[in-house]
């Protein structure tokens, strides 16, 4: 990633904000007006790509990947229910340079999401952004500040939110099914292999490794980083915690009907390999909001299978709700099944949603400002572990309280250029 590339295209997608935003709001109000999008990032991105294929009238006009494997497998993917060839390209701005397109829709790794949520907006563009939407928790604060300044519909994508039945669920819930509700505990496990101890060594020639770091201080490349395992890196992502975890505690802080916590704490550790993942493979975060609760529990190295545990609970005063990754059942204090919905999976409703909100001006789903406030708790949690304290958290806001050593791990350093964008 050249410094010369990066001014050039960041002063590009900054003076055609004029007129994108002309673009991308003329006929808003007509749901038969087809919008243009481009998807970052062809890993999670070619489920971006088939939600998008299931939105009427959606042209998929770009594809955008650092990888020419990854490129090519996107490219093929449109063109199978597009009669339209995609652009493809490798930075992510030439997107944001077209005038004609309406929406960024990104699915790059962690530390990409808010600072291209953030160049997308300042160009006038809307945003479909992967969760946890943001690296840590300054980026949270900054990206919200953004689409709110330029007015950009911003949808973070924890799905479940435009579920049928998980709308259905929650509705329920706080009609008072199972009275009032006061604890949320949710799990997540998994069979992560280890990942071994390797080298640095050069990155393929397929590999734009460079810019693959984009807003990052430059690290050697190795074999188990790229494609996935940059999750359990520090510098790169936020581990299970912001990986999965987000998932299901937003569904928990839905149900609770909460926002910021006023206490967290989150305790664990790497037990099952010795190999280069540097976040815990099994640990407890707990979220205290005085009058309720909330926890979540990862084992990522561990399926747990005798224990089958439901992805979130929820206990009320007159019973029990189990939330699967679709559906539900609720139960009375004695366990006596009341209501159940076993619910359908699948993504291309947050898509509609995303959609209808740029056409017609209905909410969103899960708006940025929503979203990250689910992110907040993960990297609070993230903060708790990495500085082995108990954050005392203002719940108006979601910033820690008289914690020097926590605050060293509210924001990170940038590469040199990608600085001034996050600021």
């Amino acid at each position: 990633m050249n410094r010369r590339r990066f001014f050039q295209s960041t002063a590009l997608a900054g003076a055609a904000l004029a007129t994108t935003r002309v673009s991308s709001l003329h006929g808003q109000d007509a749901p038969s007006r087809k919008l243009r999008v481009g998807i970052m990032g062809l890993g999670r991105g070619k489920g971006h790509i088939r939600g998008y294929q299931g939105v009427p009238n959606v042209e998929i006009a770009y594809v955008c990947d650092i990888d020419d494997a990854r490129l090519a497998e996107g490219v093929r993917l449109v063109k199978s229910k597009q009669s339209k060839d995609p652009v493809a390209v490798k930075d992510f701005r030439r997107i944001l340079d077209d005038p004609n397109i309406d929406a960024l829709s990104i699915a790059a790794p962690n530390y990409w999401h808010a600072p291209a949520t953030i160049l997308a907006c300042r160009a006038g563009k809307h945003v479909y952004v992967e969760k946890p939407g943001s690296h840590n928790a300054y980026e949270s604060k900054l990206m919200v500040k953004v689409a709110r300044e330029t007015d950009r519909k911003v949808q973070m994508g924890t799905q479940r939110r435009s579920y049928p039945s998980m709308i259905e669920g929650i509705r329920r819930l706080h009609e008072g099914v199972i009275g009032k509700v006061l604890y949320s505990r949710c799990y997540y496990n998994n069979l992560r292999p280890n990942i071994g101890r390797i080298e640095p060594s050069t990155p393929p020639d397929s590999l734009d490794y460079d810019l693959w770091q984009g807003p990052t201080p430059e690290r050697p490349y190795s074999k188990n980083l790229v494609h996935y395992n940059w999750h359990w890196r520090w510098h790169y992502g936020g581990g299970e915690l912001a990986n999965n975890g987000v998932h299901a505690l937003d569904v928990a802080r839905w149900g609770l009907a909460v926002d910021y916590p006023s206490r967290v704490s989150y305790m664990g550790n790497r037990y099952h390999h010795d190999d280069d993942q540097q976040t815990p493979d099994t640990g407890v975060a707990q979220f205290d909001f005085g009058d309720k609760g909330a926890m979540w529990e990862g084992s990522s190295c561990h399926p747990r299978k005798p224990e089958a545990l439901p992805f979130v609970s929820f206990y009320g005063e007159g019973g029990t709700a189990h939330f699967s990754s679709a559906g539900f059942t609720f139960y009375d204090e004695k366990g006596k099944e009341l209501e159940k919905n076993p619910g359908q999976a699948g993504d291309v409703p947050h898509f509609q949603n995303f959609c209808d909100a740029i056409r017609q001006g209905v909410p969103l789903n899960q708006s940025i400002e929503s979203g990250q406030i689910s992110a907040m708790w993960c990297h609070l949690g993230n903060i708790s572990l990495r500085s082995g304290t108990v954050l005392e958290v203002d719940p108006d806001n979601g910033t820690i309280k008289d914690n020097p050593k926590a605050m060293e791990f509210w924001k990170r350093e940038y590469r040199e250029g990608w600085d001034k964008v996050m600021s």
